[in-house]
């Protein structure tokens, strides 16, 4: 198994208006977005060419929102999994172009 083009502990992943984890992980792995539970079960994942991602002009800095298989899901994502927000931005920056990236490769 090869190692992650992108991965982010700590991430809290909702889907409107529930919050499903508050400690996720969100991996970008062969060509895959998979997004996982504090447990490490699957909560959804497609091919990185199916999965539409973005900053809405209304979200906050450390917040993306994906859509996996025509579900939205709110990503929080903090640097090294801390609840300031602080570092967020780049965070989630990282992770859009990650999956550019993997999206371009396939």
């Amino acid at each position: 198994m090869s190692e992650p083009e992108f991965s982010a502990r700590g991430v809290r992943i909702a889907r409107w208006p529930r919050s499903l984890t508050r400690a996720g992980e969100v991996r970008i792995e062969d060509g895959r977005l998979a997004l996982l539970t504090s447990y490490g079960s699957e909560i959804d994942s497609a091919p990185v060419s199916a999965v539409r991602a973005g900053r809405p002009w209304f979200a906050k800095p450390d917040e993306a929102v994906a859509t996996v298989n025509g579900t939205r899901y709110r990503l929080t994502l903090h640097k090294d999994g801390d609840g300031d927000g602080h570092g967020g931005s780049a965070e989630s920056g990282r992770f859009l172009a990650a999956l550019k990236r993997a999206a371009r490769k396939r």
